[in-house]
């Protein structure tokens, strides 16, 4: 039998549960959901997470998608699955903790004694510490976005190339492979020994059915790859940025972008304009590099300074 929190599964088994960590201020018990999917052969473990950051829902819904379709008697090894990681954001829809203003994805590998941010990455880092890989699913928050993953061990580290490979199984099409902030999971669990990706799955406000369809594929390609399933991955080349130009807006006013979301931009291309509420251009900005206009703010109203798009730069494929 194999348990997670209040979640125990024979072989050939699945079973959900609850994986308790700590209280609300009324006092109640705040329970994760959580799911064991154990196949009917002996084989490796691989964990699972989404909603770490409890406004990016793409990953909750790969989840729901993906769980009822596994079959566990057609299973080697053991899948283990916390479902919404930051249980108080998610409930407030919003990005960070409201308990303690933190971003759960800076605060592992956590606290067992520290604050509610920190008990939460305690709890799931233990059991992501029980795998062979680790898949932690994220998206762009509300920005909009190209589907990618991201492998944030950093390129020196002893486990980036099982990293890459697990990124090139879960086969988005385009991967950042550049060193993480601080608290990534994807930074933390390669520390220990297990090769972690974070695919992030476009950018929506709810569900994007679209990334959602990429994650489920995904997880199945990983599962493929990795023989928990029979047949194999596709592990086709993947377009690989490994750093980031930012560009913020020289004037207030209205954006408009010129190219779209995943397509090829070349230095001294236009990236966009900002105009007035008449029309009126006031500024156009360029590319400084060559690259791939990878994310964008949502709303097309900006103040001087303020965050515009993002251009993955440093090409190449693997």
């Amino acid at each position: 039998m194999t348990s997670l929190g209040t979640a125990s599964a024979d072989p050939g088994e699945v079973a959900t549960g609850r994986l308790y960590v700590g209280e609300t201020r009324d006092g109640s018990q705040v329970g994760l959901p959580v799911a064991v999917v154990n196949g009917a052969i002996e084989g490796k473990t691989l964990y699972l997470q989404a909603a770490s950051d409890g406004d990016e829902l793409n990953g909750v819904g790969v989840l729901q998608r993906l769980v009822p379709r596994l079959d566990p008697t057609e299973i080697s090894g053991t899948i283990l699955i916390v479902g919404i990681v930051n249980y108080h954001a998610f409930q407030v829809a919003e990005h960070r903790n409201p308990i303690d203003d933190t971003k759960m994805n800076r605060a592992y590998p956590g606290e067992e004694a520290g604050t509610t941010s920190e008990r939460i990455a305690a709890a799931t880092f233990e059991a992501a510490m029980r795998a062979d890989l680790v898949v932690d699913l994220h998206q762009g928050s509300t920005s909009r976005m190209i589907d990618e993953t991201r492998v944030r061990c950093g390129t020196r580290h002893r486990l980036h190339d099982e990293c890459l490979e697990l990124a090139k199984a879960f086969d988005c099409g385009t991967v950042l492979d550049k060193k993480g902030p601080d608290g990534q999971l994807a930074r933390a669990a390669p520390d220990e020994g297990v090769p972690t990706i974070d695919p992030e799955l476009g950018g929506a406000v709810g569900f994007d059915e679209e990334s959602i369809t990429i994650g489920v594929t995904g997880v199945r390609n990983v599962l493929r790859h990795y023989d928990f399933l029979e047949g194999e991955a596709p592990m086709d080349p993947q377009t690989r940025a490994s750093s980031f130009d930012q560009y913020g807006a020289p004037a207030g006013g209205l954006v408009d972008f010129e190219p779209e979301l995943g397509e090829r931009v070349d230095r001294g291309e236009t990236l966009f304009t900002v105009t007035d509420v008449f029309g009126t251009v006031k500024e156009r900005v360029t590319a400084d590099s060559t690259g791939i206009f990878w994310r964008t703010r949502r709303l097309p109203q900006v103040a001087t300074g303020e965050y515009v798009c993002s251009v993955g730069t440093d090409i190449d494929s693997y």
